[in-house]
């Protein structure tokens, strides 16, 4: 994040948000969590990622707020869970443009701000940027725009090309997308004019796309650690590379819009999971679906500090806004995140966060999930909408979600208590619920419970 200070008073801040596609919280060369030294990967050369880490705030418990690109784009541009927004791809009943969203916030704060977005948009945002009050952006881009098997001459799925394809100009379009951004913040300093820009990168989704050089290079370096190929690792680089592009400005925010991806083509699964220590992967709710690269840098940052106070992707919207100048009762009703501005020269301050807690919904996966402090409590539903299971685990110090962790039982009352904040959030916003899954033709749905 580039802002002239932590507060708007003298200069309207800059901001630029940097959002990764597909990057799991350990998938950096520098630990995201110090106290957990698995949170990064030896393998992986990322040292502009590693100096903004050097340089600036850890947010330990960074959260996208969805398992899945587009329900986390929207919800970042609106400040709303995705309970609210819609958990899927499309969200007819919210449209973006109908609503708050951080351009829109931003100059209702300061009518100077010019502010722009760059690279992946979402896939069905029905909303362009620039009707969601974006003056310059690269339009209703989506997966294919960075490279998907049908853009690059293979008829089927990444399962049916090759396990990846070598691009020696522009791999996943990072170059021309950074030099985009690059060339719309000269002009708004050269102008005078305060900015927001978004670079959301195509890298590291599928497909693996990267360069000869690179390829070469992570292909010597032997086996990886984890599970994904060298040339993975190869359009890692290449994405670091892009993001040191941008490191000339003064503060940046970096992070993911959801978890890393559990397989990769050309990987080996036999190896350590690719989002080892956490569990799970992009899609679901367990921490590997959703905990991501948080970063901040920038005045009143103390270099490598770390804040271990859970923040969500939903609190850009609210925290952009007060440090452009915005007032608290600006926001609409709607906006579920807060900001983390205090958090910036306070990393222990306490937020004032609607019963302390983040909200994470998927229906379609049949998964809610609720953190209040170091507390997380998975719930797994039935197709009809009843309640399968519930979970409790500690992930504080240890992000480990596996049975023998599981302290549901011994605490009883606390599941019971994060389970009626969840209930509340889901009633409040009139959220989806888990649909029961058709019967196919000719056959009739199984009786409950078989």
């Amino acid at each position: 994040m580039i802002v002239s200070g932590l507060s708007a008073a003298d200069t309207p801040p800059n901001i630029l948000l940097i959002l990764t596609d597909d990057q799991g919280w350990s998938q950096n060369a520098m630990a995201m969590d110090q106290r957990v030294p698995e949170s990064m990967s030896s393998y992986l050369e990322t040292p502009h990622i590693a100096k903004l880490m050097q340089d600036g705030m850890r947010f330990t418990s960074g959260y996208s707020p969805a398992p899945l690109c587009t329900p986390t784009r929207r919800s970042i541009q609106c400040g709303t869970t995705t309970a609210r927004s819609g958990t899927e791809f499309r969200s007819p009943k919210w449209i973006p443009a109908e609503h708050l969203t951080i351009p829109k916030a931003l100059k209702a704060a300061n009518p100077d701000y010019r502010c722009a977005h760059f690279g992946k948009w979402g896939e069905q945002m029905i909303s362009t940027p620039e009707e969601c009050g974006y003056d310059l952006s690269d339009g209703m881009t989506g997966n294919n725009t960075g490279g998907m098997p049908s853009t690059l001459g293979v008829k089927g799925s990444h399962n049916d090309g090759p396990p990846h394809f070598i691009d020696n100009e522009d791999p996943k379009r990072t170059r021309t997308m950074t030099a985009r951004a690059k060339a719309f913040m000269e002009a708004q300093v050269r102008d005078g004019k305060p900015f927001y820009v978004q670079t959301s990168y195509y890298a590291q989704h599928l497909s693996v796309v990267c360069t000869e050089e690179g390829l070469a290079k992570y292909e010597a370096k032997g086996t990886p650690d984890r599970g994904y190929p060298p040339a993975w690792a190869a359009m890692m680089e290449e994405l670091d590379a892009g993001v040191g592009d941008l490191l000339d400005n003064t503060y940046i925010l970096f992070t993911a819009d959801n978890g890393g991806r559990g397989t990769v083509p050309g990987g080996d699964e036999a190896r350590m999971p690719t989002n080892h220590p956490l569990t799970g992967a992009k899609h679901d709710l367990f921490e590997g679906g959703i905990r991501v690269p948080f970063i901040v840098r920038g005045p009143g940052v103390n270099p490598g500090s770390a804040c271990h106070v859970p923040v969500a992707g939903y609190d850009f919207l609210p925290t952009f806004q007060q440090l452009a100048g915005g007032k608290k009762k600006a926001l609409t009703p709607e906006v579920d995140g807060v900001s983390f501005a205090r958090l910036l020269k306070n990393p222990k301050a306490e937020l004032k966060r609607t019963h302390n807690a983040l909200i994470f919904h998927r229906p379609g996966k049949l998964m809610s999930a609720v953190r209040q402090g170091d507390n997380k409590l998975v719930v797994l539903w039935q197709g009809n909408g009843e309640v399968k299971s519930k979970a409790l685990y500690d992930v504080g110090n240890d992000p480990r979600e596996i049975p023998e962790r599981d302290r549901a039982a011994q605490e009883p009352e606390r599941v019971d208590a994060l389970f009626a904040i969840l209930s509340s959030h889901l009633d409040e916003v009139d959220a989806e619920r888990p649909k029961p899954a058709k019967a196919k033709k000719g056959r009739k749905p199984k009786a409950e419970g078989k």
